[in-house]
């Protein structure tokens, strides 16, 4: 039995050490926002906030989870900085598709915890999740937007 808190509350999953946590989340847990893109953590589509880091939850072994605050898309809107991010994505009008969308909300949101006010460049750094519609420069607009709030 495998123990870990997402979302604020501590749940208990009976899997391998090894499962990736983004299947935890889905298919144990019920938390079908963060999405599978790749299976290689390199589209950005899983990322969720592991201790207040983006995280590529398709590549990460549950086990390296356990004792770590974990926080998916479902509850991006508790999180001070999430509710912010949420916000700008809304009036920027970022998502096309939205299927990457959830795992770039979980990237800004990290971003902008620890980087405020990012600069253009920073926010490139910073936001490697891949958009299929190319939407980054709404993206860029709604990071800039969030942080001008905080």
């Amino acid at each position: 039995m495998i123990e870990l808190t997402v979302n604020g509350t501590v749940r208990q999953v009976e899997v391998e050490a090894d499962t990736p946590l983004l299947w935890v989340l889905r298919e144990q847990l019920g938390l079908t926002g963060t999405k599978y893109g790749c299976g290689i953590a390199q589209c950005g589509a899983c990322t969720v906030l592991v201790d207040g880091q983006a995280t590529r939850s398709c590549s990460l072994p549950v086990e390296a989870a356990v004792g770590q605050p974990i926080v998916t898309i479902e509850a991006i809107e508790a999180h001070p900085v999430g509710a912010k991010v949420v916000e700008a994505w809304v009036a920027a009008q970022a998502p096309q598709c939205g299927y990457c969308q959830s795992g770039q909300v979980m990237a800004a949101t990290a971003l902008l915890a620890t980087t405020p006010k990012p600069t253009p460049d920073e926010i490139r750094e910073a936001m490697t999740n891949i958009c299929r519609c190319g939407t980054y420069n709404a993206i860029a607009e709604a990071i800039t937007l969030a942080g001008a709030s905080l």
